[in-house]
């Protein structure tokens, strides 16, 4: 049993101008789909987020879709999701999205999507979860990103103590065998008796 059972996918409400960003969402959604996962996400329609939602779904997959009260009245949230829910803000969608999923994956995005993944890099850094993030580095994109945190680390703003924990893959055949490699390692990290016993 692989203990993933929901996967939190950040990306953006747009395509992006490179066509194997699009054909990634579709891939991703199909295979957390096929592997009995539920996709969590933004609970938009547009973008990387409609298509990876579309994706799963029309696998056969279960997805919940986490939309702010302002956005659904701008009617872009995808309403056939298996499960929709309105929050008063962004806030409370950040921490809903969060709750109802045992792993992240940002795909390539704007805004929005940097500041999910960075928001889910520093409370894993604070000591406030210990969920496995992976970054989908589709075609290069998340490069500045990981130049920018070397960066920091260079500058001494990020201490060995105070590593930023996540994964880089190339591919998306990569993203859910890695989210449970470093799933099983931290729950052995957290719990080495229990990891010793079932060894026996």
């Amino acid at each position: 049993m692989n203990e993933i059972d929901s996967v939190c996918v950040y990306c953006g409400s747009a395509d992006g101008n490179d066509p194997r960003f699009a054909a990634a969402a579709d891939e991703l959604g199909r295979t957390l789909a096929e592997a009995g996962v539920d996709l969590v996400y933004g609970g938009g329609s547009l973008g990387l987020m409609g298509r990876v939602a579309r994706a799963a779904m029309g696998a056969g997959g279960k997805v919940l879709g986490i939309i702010p009260q302002f956005l659904h009245d701008r009617e872009v949230m995808l309403r056939e999701v298996t499960e929709l829910v309105v929050t008063d803000d962004m806030h409370a969608r950040k921490r809903l999205m969060f709750d109802r999923s045992d792993g992240f994956v940002a795909l390539p995005g704007g805004i929005g999507t940097l500041e999910e993944l960075v928001e889910m890099m520093t409370w894993s850094q604070l000591g406030q979860h210990e969920k496995p993030i992976v970054v989908a580095n589709i075609e290069g994109f998340w490069d500045p990103l990981a130049e920018l945190i070397g960066h920091m680390k260079a500058a001494g703003f990020i201490r060995p103590e105070w590593d930023v924990a996540y994964d880089v893959v190339d591919s998306v055949p990569a993203i859910l065998p890695r989210l449970i490699e470093r799933h099983a390692a931290l729950k052995a990290v957290r719990d080495p008796d229990e990891t010793a016993l079932r060894r026996l």
